[in-house]
């Protein structure tokens, strides 16, 4: 078994799913396998459990259960995956967008600020799309896009030319080479934070995550039964922010449209409030502290 991290709100978001022991559910981001072995416990003989990672070093924390069934892909193809399973509707369905410690703690895998490794962040080994392709081989304007609409990043032009003039004398290969093309950017005091929404840019680049994230969120309408539930955790504004919109509105932009008594019809409404990690986890789990769970029941 793999080192993963502890999972983050475990049994708030577990709590959330509201189980029914002989339901069928998915955890579309098993990683470690925490939150799915907390669903186990509490389905009865006759639940199901099916989980999704497109990280193939997640296979190997598989769970020895006849009632748990894991699935190597991305959780962007959850429906067509689970109709090869006879599955077409599932009581509550679990997602932590976090990228795994593991993925992080692992140098070779580009993830981290902390490692000199090569630009790679690929969380499908698979794929062809790496951030020494995005770093290398994207236009400037394309560059500037992502760094200023992934990483909210104000010097967004100014990075990407300085990218682009460096990499024409020479490749930009590993994260130290590109930390130091962009060193001047990097003040001494918000060094780290800089940093690490560069690397948050370019990673959901690399992994399409917000392409990602919403086709498998528009998915969720038909797949989830009248009362299952949502339990989704988010750890940055751009995903919390279309999590929340998709609850609120069942739409990411825009507003639904309102009958003549200004009613309009959703597929989910939200259960409770915004809930995050207590002091305690955050001492715990250093990587808990952006964590924002929401949870949402069909209608």
């Amino acid at each position: 078994m793999m080192e993963y991290h502890n999972p983050v709100l475990l049994k708030e978001t577990v709590d959330g799913l509201n189980i029914k022991p002989d339901g069928v559910y998915v955890d579309v981001t098993f990683g470690g396998g925490g939150h799915s072995k907390e669903i186990l416990k509490r389905l009865g003989s006759e639940g199901k459990l099916f989980a999704f990672d497109q990280d193939k070093d997640a296979l190997l924390n598989t769970i020895d259960d006849e009632r748990f069934t894991l699935i190597n892909e991305n959780f962007r193809y959850v429906k067509r995956f689970l109709r090869f399973y006879g599955i077409k509707q599932v009581d509550g369905i679990l997602a932590d967008f976090g990228v795994s410690s593991h993925q992080f703690d692992v140098p070779d895998r580009g993830f981290s600020t902390r490692f000199d490794a090569d630009l790679d962040m690929r969380m499908n080994q698979d794929d062809q799309l790496s951030a020494y392709h995005v770093i290398n081989d994207y236009e400037e304007e394309q560059i500037r896009q992502v760094l200023f609409q992934y990483g909210e990043l104000r010097q967004a032009p100014a990075m990407a030319r300085v990218i682009v003039e460096s990499r024409h004398s020479d490749e930009i290969k590993t994260s130290q080479q590109l930390k130091s093309v962009l060193k001047r950017f990097l003040n001494h005091r918000k060094e780290n934070k800089v940093l690490a929404q560069i690397y948050q840019a370019i990673r959901i680049e690399v992994n399409q995550e917000i392409e990602a994230l919403k086709a498998f969120l528009e998915q969720t309408t038909e797949m989830v039964v009248q009362g299952g539930r949502l339990s989704l955790i988010s750890y940055h504004s751009l995903e919390d922010r279309l999590v929340k919109r998709f609850i609120r509105n069942g739409m990411f932009e825009g507003e639904p449209e309102r009958d003549v008594f200004g009613n309009f019809e959703v597929p989910f409404k939200k259960v409770g409030g915004l809930i995050v990690p207590s002091a305690e986890e955050i001492a715990q789990n250093n990587r808990a502290r952006s964590a924002k769970l929401r949870v949402a029941e069909k209608l």
